[in-house]
Order: structure tokens, then C-alpha cells, then sequence
């Protein structure tokens, strides 16, 4: 660990971070640059995150890298992201390896061009038996669809009598959206300053603290992100309990 993370407990940090990375346009606009130089700087910040997540020992980091309806963006701006993606993909291997980092996708990856699935496809196979860190990218995802496609599957196992109605539980739905078998996001970060979810992790974000930064996605690095986990660790996490019931809870462990 970094010696500017000595702060952090290391038995309180997060199990899931996930974020939100905005700004990379308006970025580069403050800038007079293209749209296009503002992703690829965005991409040294996921570098960034990355990397001190595996440092600190999050177990799983999602990143927003593309919505579904990023899909309505210029042609240009969607190849060049998906280039990027490509590239960053193929930049990246050699670092998960040595850091035992899994990569993981989320969304509906059957909608990229072929060239950018092959390579994805072989990242994925590749670290698959990296226990390190899960980085789940979640690239042409929306939680609206994640949901219906979950309770469509549902009713499909339903109509063939292998699952009865009540049988539907919050955990068994669970087990049917992209994110099975993970950790609930325990914090959820968005950059940009803009105060809303867009979509993302509707079902899985409903006990995750939130933290609003200001700061465009190009610009959020180590420092800022160290720092909001040492807030995420002054807040107390009550999941409908009373803060009395939370400190007899403690009290009763000790």
C-alpha cells in the first residue's frame, strides 16, 4: 500500500466500488481539444484506479465505460471509442496478469463489431483464473434492460414449470442480473458534479453509499479517490437500522 493510503483501515474499505466516469467531453471542450483526446485521457485515470484499487485490496471495481445509449453518439466518436477500448484492452493484459486483476464484462457485448469482441473475449478468457481483483467493465449496459432481461428469463423458467412463482425471491433475482455472484456496490462514485445514477446498477446500487465529485473523469486520480474512501470509512452504513441498533450491534461483538 501507497504511504499516502496509511490513512485507510484496511478491514473497513468497500468489497464493490463502482463508478461512474463523466466527463471526459466537457474536459476536453474546457480544453478547445476534440472529444476524442478527452476519452483517451479518461483512459490514464481508469489506468490510475485501477491500479490503486488492486494496490488497496478492493475485491470488485465496475466502471460505466459505455451505455446503451452511447450507441446514439456521432459514428466517429462510437469507433473511436471502440478503438480505444481495443487498444486499452491490449495495453492492459500484461498488467493484470502480473496483478492477478480478472477482467469481467457486463452488458450486451453481442451488439460490437467483431474486432473489438476478439480481443475482449481473449483479455477475459485470459485472466479468468485471476483472483487478485474483479474489474467488471460495464460496456453497452443499461439497468433498465438489465432488469427486464432478468425478469424475462425468470418468466421463461416459470412458463416451463422449472420455478414457481413464489419461489421468486430478492437473491434469486439476483441470480439472474449480470452481476451474479458479486458483492453489492458498497459505494458508488460519479465525477462531473452530475446528480444522477444514468442508468447504472438500478437493482444493485439500492444500499450503496453515494459520492458526488465535481471533478471530471480526465482529472480523477489516486489522491481524490483515496480521499473518498476515507469519507466512505467516517460514515456509518445502516441498511434501515437505527444508529443505537448499529452500536449495540458493535458493542455485543466486542
Amino acid at each position: 500500500m501507497n504511504s499516502d493510503d496509511a490513512s485507510l483501515k484496511p478491514d473497513a474499505l468497500p468489497h464493490h466500488i463502482a463508478i461512474i466516469m463523466d466527463g471526459n467531453g466537457r474536459w476536453a471542450k474546457k480544453r478547445s481539444l476534440n472529444r476524442i483526446r478527452g476519452h483517451r485521457e479518461g483512459a490514464e485515470s481508469v489506468r490510475d484506479i485501477v491500479r490503486v484499487s488492486r494496490e488497496i485490496g478492493i475485491e470488485v471495481l465496475t466502471l460505466y465505460a459505455f451505455s446503451t445509449e452511447n450507441w446514439r453518439r456521432p459514428q466517429r466518436e462510437v469507433s473511436a471509442l471502440m478503438n480505444l477500448l481495443k487498444a486499452f484492452l491490449r495495453s492492459e493484459l500484461a498488467e493484470m496478469t502480473e496483478n492477478g486483476i480478472r477482467l469481467n464484462v457486463i452488458g450486451q457485448i453481442e451488439r460490437f463489431p467483431e474486432h473489438v469482441l476478439t480481443v475482449l473475449k481473449d483479455v477475459i478468457a485470459t485472466t479468468r483464473a485471476n483472483q487478485g481483483m474483479m474489474l467488471n467493465l460495464a460496456l453497452s449496459y443499461g439497468g433498465r434492460e438489465e432488469i427486464v432481461r432478468a425478469a424475462r428469463n425468470i418468466a421463461t423458467e416459470v412458463r416451463a414449470g422449472r420455478l414457481r412463482p413464489e419461489e421468486i425471491t430478492e437473491p434469486l433475482f439476483s441470480d439472474y442480473l449480470y452481476t451474479k455472484g458479486m458483492p453489492e456496490p458498497d459505494l458508488l462514485i460519479r465525477t462531473s458534479g452530475e446528480m444522477r445514477v444514468s442508468n447504472f446498477l438500478l437493482w444493485q446500487i439500492a444500499y450503496a453509499e453515494i459520492c458526488i465529485t465535481r471533478t471530471l473523469w480526465p482529472d480523477f486520480r489516486r489522491a481524490e479517490f483515496i480521499r473518498i474512501l476515507e469519507d466512505y470509512q467516517g460514515r456509518e452504513r445502516r441498511f434501515g437500522a437505527t444508529g443505537d441498533q448499529i452500536n449495540k450491534g458493535r458493542q455485543r461483538r466486542l
